[in-house]
């Protein structure tokens, strides 16, 4: 357990090195930052992963009303966005929510946000 807090003690170091102070990005750090824009490269996606950090936490069924989308379609999205790490299921009887659990997502897309209403 003790060794768990210290790799999440030091991945929260690493993400407070600034950009520019960084060694240029290897393949492998690349890669991983590519898969992590693709999967948020959706517009169903960003409303879903924008509706769940407003609420806190949303159920599938939840989430489906408002996103207009069938339960089905949110589920299949919702998962890609728990594999690669963004969200986090809890199942409740039959109902399954989710809730974000990497906190530099919706940072991330506040800062997309901010570069789009800055656009003229």
């Amino acid at each position: 357990m003790i060794l768990g807090m210290a790799s999440t003690r030091t991945r929260r170091q690493a993400a407070r090195v600034a950009l520019e102070k960084r060694e240029l990005f290897d393949g492998e750090t690349a890669e991983r930052l590519e898969a992590l824009f693709k999967v948020l490269a959706n517009g169903s996606r960003l409303r879903m992963v924008h509706a769940i950090h407003r609420a806190g936490e949303l159920s599938v069924n939840e989430l489906a009303e408002i996103v207009g989308m069938s339960t089905q379609a949110v589920s299949n999205q919702l998962q890609r966005l728990a594999d690669r790490g963004v969200l986090r299921a809890r199942r409740n009887g039959a109902h399954v929510h989710y809730r974000i659990v990497d906190p530099c997502v919706p940072a991330l897309m506040d800062r997309g946000v901010c570069l789009i209403e800055q656009q003229p």
